[in-house]
């Protein structure tokens, strides 16, 4: 048991967060084939990956709506989807190398269960709820919000000028206290074909103009012309 604790010990440093309940986390690192073999009994860690897959898509929903404020639904779904698939929460596993400190019963650890990705997946899943239920949501949050971050960047490189109000918005948040607003100045045409002009200014310092054949379009007209004072521009579509 001493080793036990000294090896959730190692990774309760490596996710900076100490259980409460160390229950909870021994529970969350049990596969089934461990409860199965252990003469002690206990829960795998089954129950606590249903729970840790609803965590997970909470906290990475809020965090999407938030990042990027001009995706719509499919978009915000489509990166969603990118995160918590199986591929992406096995690599936030072996980034804390929780492979290491699965209890795992003796066949499936000699079959390679330590890297297999559905055990990796389950485990991050679990251990999610892990501290969900022992810290509470902002626990879960400060764990979860790292690889989030990083999986999401990779969205902003390759959104770039395809999403622009997104990306200026994330590049101004990136400056405490900067208020962001698009104003349309003014209109022109026919009912049928009008034209709109939009500027986009920051703390009343204009960044751009731009116009468009609808209100939204002209926006990320203006937009676009902003984001060249940031370095970015067309090629990098």
């Amino acid at each position: 048991m001493k080793a036990e604790t000294k090896e959730m010990s190692g990774l309760e440093k490596k996710i900076g967060y100490t259980f409460a309940d160390r229950e909870i986390l021994r529970e969350a690192l049990s596969h089934t084939s461990f409860v199965n073999e252990s003469k002690e009994g206990g829960r795998s860690n089954e129950r606590l990956e249903f729970l840790g897959d609803a965590v997970l898509s909470a906290i990475v929903s809020e965090y999407l709506f938030k990042r990027f404020p001009d995706s719509d639904e499919g978009e915000l779904s489509g990166m969603r989807r990118n995160i918590v698939e199986r591929a992406s929460l096995a690599e936030f596993s072996r980034e804390i190398a929780l492979g290491d400190y699965l209890f795992l019963g003796h066949g499936e650890c000699q079959n390679g269960g330590r890297e297999l990705e559905s055990n990796l997946e389950d485990a991050f899943e679990a251990l999610t709820a892990a501290v969900y239920l022992d810290g509470g949501r902002k626990c879960a949050e400060k764990f979860i919000l790292p690889f989030v971050k990083k999986a999401a960047d990779g969205f902003r490189t390759s959104k770039t000028l395809a999403d622009p109000k997104s990306l200026l918005q994330e590049i101004i948040q990136e400056s405490p206290g900067e208020k962001l607003e698009y104003t349309i100045t003014g209109e022109s045409g026919p009912d049928h074909d009008k034209t709109f002009f939009c500027e986009v200014k920051v703390n009343s310092n204009l960044l751009g103009k731009g116009s468009g054949k609808s209100k939204k379009e002209a926006e990320k007209s203006a937009a676009r012309e902003a984001l060249r004072l940031f370095g970015y521009d067309d090629e990098k579509k």
